[in-house]
């Protein structure tokens, strides 16, 4: 994992020793798992660094996280983007999201074999969007691939205070989803919608879209998950 502190250095992110060997670690119990459940279908070594950790770790570069920021990672799936993050930033107060119980065991395993105290809740965001220790709590929220621009911010919105900022990692096709988010973004308490355009060095352009929380999110947001997939904001 040494090229992992080599290419993070290209992003203005600085990564330790040992840090790369908590990657390495991760890397290991991630294939391991995954000969026994679904985590991933990214596989190669190559592929897993760069799609994976490195960027997992793009946010960091984005934009700057206070210490001891409280992040939640929802539909975090395998634990991207949030424990890359912390595995650099082990500062910042971690919580993991996900609607599937086999993925929230893996990501305890994985914890302790990292040695993160991180807080992993097995359910669906929208319900736990509307529980109040974590309603409007959180400094950031991430989310990377998991629905549409538009429901994403819905989902993720109301985890943040005020002054708060969410990242929506997607790929280089997701610019109109961007501009049918505007107008749910400003229902939802959310600023102006900005993008950060990357490339990972051997697997093409990504995008980061980032929206800083303006206001309260209004009480009944986020509705339940077929109303939103029906008719988005």
């Amino acid at each position: 994992m040494t090229e992992l502190i080599t290419l993070a250095k290209q992003y203005e992110i600085e990564l330790t020793p040992p840090m790369a060997e908590q990657f390495a670690t991760y890397q290991r119990l991630l294939l391991c798992w995954n000969e026994r459940m679904n985590l991933t279908a990214i596989t190669q070594p190559r592929e897993v660094l760069e799609k994976h950790f490195l960027d997992s770790l793009i946010p960091l570069a984005a934009w700057g996280l206070l210490p001891g920021a409280r992040v939640i990672d929802v539909g975090t799936g395998a634990g991207f983007p949030g424990i890359p993050m912390k595995i650099a930033r082990p500062d910042i107060e971690l919580t993991l999201l996900d609607s599937q119980l086999k993925r929230t065991e893996f990501l305890r395993e994985l914890s302790r074999e990292l040695g993160q105290e991180n807080r992993i809740i097995h359910g669906r965001a929208e319900e736990a969007a509307h529980d109040p220790a974590l309603r409007e709590s959180f400094c950031a929220a991430t989310a990377r691939a998991v629905a549409a621009l538009p429901v994403l911010c819905e989902l993720c919105l109301g985890f943040l205070r005020p002054g708060g900022v969410f990242f929506a990692m997607k790929g280089p096709d997701s610019v109109k989803e961007a501009e049918s988010a505007r107008e749910a973004a400003a229902i939802l308490g959310g600023g102006e919608i900005k993008s950060c355009a990357y490339a990972l060095p051997s697997f093409g352009e990504r995008i980061i879209y980032l929206v800083e929380k303006a206001s309260q999110t209004p009480a009944k947001y986020p509705r339940k998950h077929k109303q939103m997939t029906k008719a988005p904001l």
